[in-house]
Formats: C-alpha cells, sequence, structure tokens
C-alpha cells in the first residue's frame, strides 16, 4: 500500500509540476504547460466575456469588435510568433499536458498565422458590415471559438486530441455557415456541412480506436515506436486492419482538407454563406488541417531525433501506461532515439525502478542489427503507404478542382473549387516530406517550410479575393461572374487589385504565387532526385500541368472584368480604391505583388520553424 501512494503520489506532483511549473499554487512557469497555453487561454477568456456581456445585454451598446479584436490581439502579442527567425532554439521541442499537445516551432508559427488571420478577418467582417451590433457577439464568439479548434488541432501530439481539435473547429463552423437564418442556401449549406462533417468525424474516430486496439496506443510518438516495432510481425489480416485504420483516420483529414473526395460540401457551402465565412473555411481551415496532416504523419512516421535520456524514459513510462508488459520488454521495444517528452519523472523512484527491474542485455551484435533493420523496415513500410496514398489524393485533387472551376458562374463557387485545388497542391510537400524523412531530414524539413510558406501567401490571396467579392456583393448584389463585367470602367483600383490577386492564384511570376508554387514543387524535386520514386515525378508533373490548366477560369474572370462591355441593367457601383473598403483590398495586394522583392525573411523564418520538427 506504501508503495501505490508513493507511485500516486509521485504521479501526481509530476501531472502538476507538469501543468504549472515548479513554485506556489498561484505562481506558473513561463515554460510549463499552461505557460506555452496561454494564447488559447485568452481566446477561451474573450469568448467568456463576450457570452457575459451578451447575458446582460451590454453587446447592445458595446461593440463586441473590439473586444474580440482585444482578445486576438493579445493572443497573438503573447504567441509572439515573429520571435522564431531570432532564436530557433526557444522554440525546441517539448511536450504540453503529459504529451497531449506540443510546442515547437512549428506549432508556433500555425498559431501565429491563424491569430495573425484571426485579426485581419476581424477588421474584414467589421468593414463589410456582416455582423450586426445585435448578433456580432454571437458571431465573434463562433469565430473564436473555431480558432480555438484550430489551434489545437496544429499542436495535437495525441489521437484524440486530434479528433477534438477538429469536432472543436467543425461545429462553431456549421453555426457560421448558416448564421443568415432566413436565407434558404444557407441553411442548406449548414445542414450539408454538418451532416458530411459527422459522418467523416465518425469514420476517423473508427479509425483512431482501430490504431489504439493495434498498437495500444493513440500518442503520436510512442505510436511510431510501437509501429516500427510491431508492424514487421503482424500477420496479413492485422496489416489489413492497420491500412483500413489509415485510411479512416485519412478520410476525416481529407473531409478538413476539402481534398478528394471527401470535397462535396465545400462547393454548396461557400455558395450559400457569405463571403466572410467562406474567406475563414478557405484559409483557417485550410492552414490547421495541412499543419495537422504535417503532425500526424510525422508522428506515426518518424522517430524524432534527442540525446535526452528522458526521452527514453518518457516513452517506456507511457508504453507502461497503455500496453501492460514487463519494464524490461518496454526499455528493449523502446527506441534509442526519441522525442523529447515533457513528463518530469521523480531521479529517485526512477533509480528503485531501475533497480527493482534490472535490465538483462545480451543481444549479441547480429541481433541488434536485425532488430535495428526490423525497426526501419516498419517505419519505412509505414512512410511508404502514406506517402503514396497522401501522394493519390493530392493529385486527384488538385486536378479536380481544377477542371471543376472551369465551368462555375458563381464566383464563390469558383473560389471554392480554387480552394480544392490550392489544397491538393500544398498536399504535394507531404509525400516529398515522408520520402525522404529518415534519408536527409534536412530535405524533409525544406518541404514542410514550402508549406508554411505558402500558407502565408495564400492567406493574403485568398483573403484579398474574398474580400473583393464581399464589397462587390455589398455594392451590386450580385456574385455572378457574369455581373462582374466592365468592372474596370467603374472601379478600375479594386479591378487592378482583383487581377493581379488572380495571377498571383495561378503562380505567375514576379507575384507572390510564383514563389508558394516554386517552393512545394522544388521540394518535390528535391525528394525524387535523393530518392528516386517515380510516384514523386508523377506528383510533379502534375502540378506544373495543373498551374497551367488553372490559367483558364482565373484569366477568364479578369477578361470579363476588363474586356466586356458594363451591362445597361446594373446598378451604378461606387467602390474606390481610396476608401476604407479599398484601402484594406489594397492592404493584402501590396504583399501579393511586393513580396518576391524581400522574400528572405519569410524563408528564414518558415525554416527557423520547422528546424526542430525531424529531430534535425
Amino acid at each position: 500500500m506504501e508503495l501505490v501512494a508513493s507511485s500516486l503520489f509521485d504521479l501526481v506532483s509530476d501531472v502538476i509540476r507538469d501543468t504549472k511549473g515548479i513554485g506556489g499554487w498561484l505562481s506558473i512557469a513561463p515554460d510549463s504547460s499552461v505557460g506555452l497555453f496561454i494564447p488559447e487561454i485568452l481566446l477561451c477568456g474573450t469568448i467568456l466575456a463576450m457570452l457575459v456581456l451578451r447575458l446582460f445585454r451590454l453587446g447592445e451598446k458595446l461593440d463586441m469588435f473590439y473586444v474580440a479584436l482585444i482578445g486576438v490581439g493579445a493572443a497573438l502579442l503573447v504567441l509572439s510568433p515573429w520571435r522564431l527567425s531570432e532564436n530557433a532554439e526557444l522554440f525546441a521541442r517539448r511536450e504540453l499536458f503529459t504529451g497531449l499537445l506540443v510546442y515547437d516551432g512549428f506549432s508556433v508559427f500555425i498559431r501565429g498565422l491563424l491569430l495573425g488571420f484571426g485579426v485581419l478577418f476581424l477588421v474584414f467582417a467589421k468593414i463589410s458590415g456582416i455582423p450586426s451590433r445585435y448578433d456580432s457577439a454571437d458571431i465573434y464568439t463562433l469565430v473564436l471559438g473555431a480558432t480555438l479548434g484550430l489551434c489545437i488541432m496544429s499542436a495535437a501530439n495525441h489521437l484524440l486530441v486530434v479528433f477534438m481539435g477538429v469536432e472543436m473547429a467543425s461545429v462553431p463552423s456549421y453555426a457560421l455557415a448558416g448564421m443568415q437564418k432566413r436565407d434558404r442556401k444557407a441553411s442548406e449549406a449548414a445542414l450539408k456541412f454538418a451532416v458530411y462533417g459527422a459522418g467523416a468525424a465518425g469514420i476517423m474516430l473508427y479509425g483512431i480506436s482501430l490504431l489504439a486496439g493495434l498498437f495500444h496506443t493513440v500518442h503520436l510518438p510512442t505510436l511510431a515506436a510501437q509501429i516500427s516495432t510491431m508492424l514487421p510481425q503482424m500477420e496479413t489480416p492485422e496489416l489489413m486492419v492497420a491500412a483500413l485504420a489509415g485510411l479512416m483516420i485519412m478520410a476525416g483529414l481529407a473531409y478538413k482538407l476539402s481534398a478528394f473526395p471527401f470535397h462535396y460540401w465545400i462547393p454548396d457551402v461557400f455558395e450559400g454563406a457569405p463571403a466572410e465565412v467562406g474567406a475563414f473555411l478557405s484559409i483557417a481551415s485550410k492552414a490547421a488541417a495541412l499543419a495537422l496532416l504535417v503532425r500526424v504523419v510525422v508522428g506515426m512516421g518518424t522517430l524524432p531525433d534527442s540525446s535526452e535520456t528522458a526521452a527514453r524514459d518518457s516513452v517506456v513510462a507511457r508504453a507502461r501506461q497503455d500496453n501492460p508488459a514487463t519494464p524490461a520488454d518496454l526499455l528493449a521495444q523502446a527506441p534509442p532515439a526519441q522525442s523529447t517528452m515533457y513528463v518530469r519523472h521523480d531521479e529517485e523512484h526512477a533509480a528503485a525502478e531501475t533497480e527493482d527491474h534490472p535490465r538483462e542485455d545480451h543481444a549479441t551484435p547480429g541481433e541488434s542489427d536485425s532488430a535495428t533493420s526490423a525497426t526501419t523496415d516498419g517505419l519505412e513500410t509505414a512512410r511508404t503507404f502514406m506517402a503514396k496514398l497522401i501522394a493519390l489524393i493530392a493529385i486527384v485533387t488538385c486536378t479536380f478542382g481544377n477542371l471543376a472551376a472551369y465551368g462555375q458562374k458563381n464566383i464563390k463557387r469558383m473560389l471554392a473549387y480554387s480552394t480544392i485545388a490550392h489544397a491538393g497542391f500544398m498536399m504535394m510537400a507531404v509525400p516529398a516530406l515522408l520520402a525522404v524523412a529518415d534519408s536527409h531530414p534536412q530535405v524533409a524539413a525544406s518541404a514542410v517550410s514550402g508549406i508554411a510558406i505558402y500558407l502565408v501567401i495564400y492567406l493574403f490571396m485568398n483573403l484579398g479575393a474574398f474580400a473583393i467579392v464581399a464589397f462587390l456583393r455589398n455594392e451590386m448584389g450580385s456574385e455572378q461572374i457574369d455581373d462582374y463585367a466592365g468592372l474596370l470602367k467603374c472601379c478600375p483600383g479594386i479591378t487592378l487589385c482583383f487581377v493581379v490577386i488572380l495571377f498571383s492564384l495561378i503562380g505567375l511570376p514576379p507575384l507572390a504565387g510564383f514563389i508558394a508554387k516554386f517552393a512545394v514543387l522544388a521540394s518535390v524535386a528535391d525528394a525524387f532526385r535523393l530518392s528516386g520514386h517515380p510516384y514523386l515525378m508523377g506528383v510533379l508533373v502534375v502540378g506544373v500541368l495543373n498551374t497551367a490548366i488553372s490559367l483558364i477560369y482565373y484569366l477568364r474572370v479578369a477578361r470579363v472584368m476588363t474586356m466586356l462591355p458594363e451591362p445597361e441593367s446594373r446598378v451604378p457601383i461606387s467602390l474606390p480604391l481610396f476608401s476604407v473598403a479599398g484601402w484594406y483590398v489594397l492592404a493584402m495586394t501590396i504583399p501579393v505583388a511586393f513580396l518576391i522583392v524581400n522574400w528572405g525573411s519569410l524563408h528564414r523564418t518558415a525554416t527557423a520553424a520547422v528546424a526542430h520538427l525531424l529531430g534535425s
């Protein structure tokens, strides 16, 4: 009983130290789990403040825009993602809340991107006038709630947290899609969104349960250790179950990415929901979903390198909780180099445990080499399966999105299929990452930095496009492409900005979109050169061809705006460039047009963000 009580006391002490750090009950260490989770806590506090103000009917007197803006701005200031380029070592990998979340440069980069987008989105929604004074508290609460879920997705280190983050981001998005209560299309969009989301969530959760049953854990680094040792010894039925589980989890991720064949919801949702909601779904959701995809494939397919001995002990301790085996067996299964865990262990308790269960190592050199080879083969098999699956999905998604966008008459439906195509394009870097993750980790890290660069540029391109659509909707009450005819005569500044953004979405130099697509394609080319996998050449060729295909429908919109005559039936439009809306559009267009002049800082920040992702 004394031993059990001592173990329980040590366990509780470890959890408390991990959560708040060492010190009094009211003190929180900056490097503790709570200290590193403060941005999300500020988002929760802002949501609570807006709900309380709404409860006491103060929302009609106080503009909730400023409350939401202060909350998101404070979270961004606390996170300070701009420090990445100053010292990447400040953002070395560490686990939060006993392994549920992970804090590293990549999670800081993506969370900073989401919070920065949150600030820009709030300003956009305020200018467009979509939230009235009465319902602004509800809309801003939903936006911040979804952002909170997206931040958790980007830092997930446990498959149950993956599911929780996806659901936290999805449920508020369903309500946002139907925020125009009396609009039949909006209600239909929200219903389709919820039905598809519920189905995808159920499939993903079932896949997680299958993995848990096979490998006795859903903690990603431990799962990689289990895969490396158990996969080579599995029989055919177990391998089929493992492959089915991977497909089911990929179905949930593909739904958030709007990847083929789980894209069916996005055109109807984008058409029925306001352009503001389309901007949120196309940018924030895609950024977090891509970060989650990278997090899952890296967590399940690699063993992060570390010289910390505490890392090994942490994996063994976590595996002991998930797999009832002897400590000697667990030590034998544990990899020699594992990610740095943020679970503190009492040194005396660890020493006593070692005395009670001494490790006997009688393995000959030949047996050791055989075990190492089996571990490598297990992870290589998992990486190859994931790489080929994601490569196929990326190719089909990008091609389908570009081809389907060609015949659209509604600008929001066209941008919806454009979003699908860009999601497929960004996914092309993930097979490159997996192909060289073990042999050339620096090249694999450059593939992830290419995704990060793409996401930043994509933010300005898509937010600018949806902002112009929303402002034109307010002026002429239409979102049909044919109604954009002759816009060059009545609002030349806005039209010129829209043309620049459309050309950048194609990827034409010298615009920023060229940098984004070049970063992804260059990573695929490097991975093919080093690994020689033929499917990577297929990905590269399809990516180049799809860039050419996208010329058709983007140039069609530019042609309608600049070359066709203005329809006589259209109401007069007044949207000057030097207005509040015009200044916002200009602020989105300037980075798109001139980022290529000095994009080195973005490249350095993205490179620093992924420095510790693969243990390189």
